[in-house]
């Protein structure tokens, strides 16, 4: 993307004044804008077309003693805020991130890294309502990651899941989220031994706690717990992938509660040249319920999805075409549905 706009700042964030002073840094613009036709079958369409912009803000500089900060602000839709994040790159000592929610950190950010032309299955435009990992990284978050060291990298984050996003200076109120302190780990390894036919390969696994309460009792009920697994290859042109993910609820109180969900997907993609490439990605979910006699388990939330992506400098064309079996976890003959999107996004 091209810069629009360039000015100089003496400091990106107050707080870290106190580690070291910042000198002058940068701050950019950039944007683009999403236009896209969606097709249906088995479902109602009404207006096919449809327009999304974005602008992201970042800044960036250094402190005297040659740690880099960074700090990017987006913006979605309709010039409306969307998240803040600000990262501090501490050398040797690894790097900082101080986040708003943006679904960058934790296991939030392994939620589905199977290789695709465009879009994950579940995510190209046909509303599935899968149930993905998430842990600390939708709500206020500070993430510490480990320098890489023979081609592993971990990550630890901590946030308070019980308590709603807030501004600097301010503490945050409880939600109706029975959700308390969360921890997520990753480790993500290219253990390419120095061979370069093992140089595309990539192996990652994570999890996450969260306590979870009854905030009308403050009766503790079962913890929650999240975990995700996979493994992707890149071999000249063709990337593969296959992973597997899981979360229990913790929920004890109601038969009809929702016990855990499990997934799993698979993806590959095939880079034709620089510009043209083609995938093929699945991702399959069950959820089974506390008490399985009030509330047998539902039916397999399956989709599928065969895309093509092709780039022109700042423009990029893709075509999606899904198909999706008894999506919201029911069966009903409604929730088996198809969808043909194209989509034309321009860079600025």
């Amino acid at each position: 993307m091209n810069k629009l706009t360039k000015v100089g700042c003496s400091a990106l964030c107050g707080s870290l004044a106190a580690i070291s002073a910042a000198s002058a840094g940068d701050i950019t613009v950039t944007g683009g804008v999403d236009m896209s036709w969606m097709g249906k079958e088995k479902d109602t369409v009404g207006n096919p077309i449809g327009i999304g912009s974005n602008l992201t803000f970042k800044g960036s500089g250094e402190l005297d003693n040659g740690w880099a900060v960074d700090l990017t602000i987006a913006n979605l839709n309709g010039n409306a805020y969307s998240s803040t994040a600000v990262a501090l790159d501490m050398g040797a000592l690894g790097k900082l991130n101080f986040n708003s929610g943006d679904s960058g950190n934790g296991i939030d950010a392994f939620d589905d890294k199977m290789p695709t032309a465009w879009e994950e299955p579940w995510g190209a435009g046909l509303g599935t309502n899968v149930k993905l990992v998430s842990g600390v990284g939708p709500y206020h978050n500070v993430q510490y990651t480990t320098p890489t060291v023979i081609g592993t990298t971990l990550t630890f984050a901590v946030a308070e899941m019980g308590q709603s996003d807030t501004a600097d200076k301010t503490t945050g109120g409880i939600k109706a989220s029975a959700l308390g302190k969360g921890y997520d780990m990753t480790v993500n390894i290219n253990p390419s031994f120095g061979t370069e036919i093992l140089s595309g390969l990539n192996i990652f696994v994570g999890g996450h706690y969260a306590d979870n309460y009854d905030r009308g009792g403050k009766q503790p009920k079962n913890e929650q717990y999240e975990g995700v697994a996979g493994i992707t290859f890149d071999i000249g042109p063709v990337s593969i992938g296959y992973g597997k993910q899981g979360h229990v609820t913790g929920e004890t109180l109601t038969a009809t509660a929702v016990d855990f969900y499990r997934n799993e997907q698979y993806g590959v993609a095939f880079n034709i040249n620089d510009d043209l490439s083609i995938s093929y990605g699945y991702h399959q979910s069950y959820k089974t319920f506390v008490n399985p006699s009030r509330a047998p388990d539902s039916p397999i939330l399956a989709v599928e999805s065969f895309q093509l992506a092709y780039t022109m400098g700042g423009a990029s064309i893709r075509l999606a075409e899904i198909q999706g079996e008894n999506l919201s976890y029911s069966n009903a003959e409604t929730n088996d549905k198809d969808a043909t999107i194209l989509s034309v996004a321009l860079a600025f």
